[in-house]
């Protein structure tokens, strides 16, 4: 475990803070290599069935910590972060088989923009701003901008967005999909955040994930691939202890208590 990553249960939620405030939480190796062993970790953890990807201080996160970057092309190193990185981080969001909420508060840019556009949820408040960065230090899109993006705001306006690497204020982040929610207050945000999560894994947390997979298949593949992949769920989610407690609920016209399994 590192400082720089602060993990925090509440129930079956589990809380994920990028912990460098006073460098608006850039992604340094020591940050990444956390990130991507935690989630790695939470992604056959049982006892966890919703995860919350928050930033301390005033923001979310600001991407790759330019200045360690700087000293890897100072000294000729080897250029692998995406590779080592941000590929297994992006992946392991991208399939995690239970809700994955972020809170933005504040900026959250390059990478750091590419790892909320991968939660299924994302919470903002006024303060909330994204900028695609990446073309500003003249590098294409990572993190899987390039999938997640074009899925949320369309193909043309993805390529705006990476293009001219302006920011995007949080009403209009609202409107165009990059935020779920948009609370009233800054303050509101995180709260916001574990409050969804706290819902979400009350539910019937293997058909979320079922879901999930399902959109995967759909959002890229033919219709014969997402009958395949629905009826593949539907086998799954009808053998869980869920799916009967729900129905047994439903029948006898109670609120059903699901487990997750």
């Amino acid at each position: 475990m590192t400082d720089s990553l602060l993990v925090e249960r509440t129930d079956a939620v589990v809380t994920l803070t990028l912990n460098r405030p006073d460098k608006m939480n850039a992604l340094d190796v020591e940050l990444k290599e956390a990130l991507r062993d935690t989630l790695g970790e939470l992604s056959t953890d049982r006892s966890c069935r919703a995860i919350v990807l928050a930033g301390a201080g005033k923001g979310f996160c600001v991407g790759q910590d330019l200045r360690e970057h700087a000293q890897v092309l100072q000294r000729g190193g080897k250029l692998d972060t995406v590779e080592v990185h941000y590929n297994p981080i992006a992946q392991r969001l991208a399939s995690m088989p239970k809700p994955v909420v972020a809170a933005v508060g504040g900026s959250a840019a390059g990478a750091g923009a590419g790892l909320a556009l991968l939660a299924d949820f994302r919470i903002g408040g006024p303060a909330t701003t994204f900028l695609m960065a990446f073309a500003n230090v003249g590098l294409a899109g990572d993190t899987g901008v390039s999938w997640s993006l074009p899925r949320i705001v369309g193909h043309a306006r993805a390529l705006e967005l990476l293009l001219l690497a302006e920011p995007v204020p949080a009403q209009s982040a609202y409107q165009m999909g990059l935020l779920s929610r948009l609370t009233e207050d800054d303050d509101q945000v995180l709260p916001a955040a574990q409050e969804l999560a706290a819902r979400l894994a009350a539910g019937p947390t293997v058909a979320y994930g079922a879901i999930k997979r399902e959109l995967s298949v759909g959002d890229a593949g033919t219709l014969s691939d997402a009958l395949a992949a629905e009826n593949q769920a539907q086998v799954i989610c009808a053998a869980t202890e869920d799916h009967v407690t729900a129905v047994t609920a439903f029948v006898a016209k109670q609120r059903p208590d699901f487990q997750g399994r």
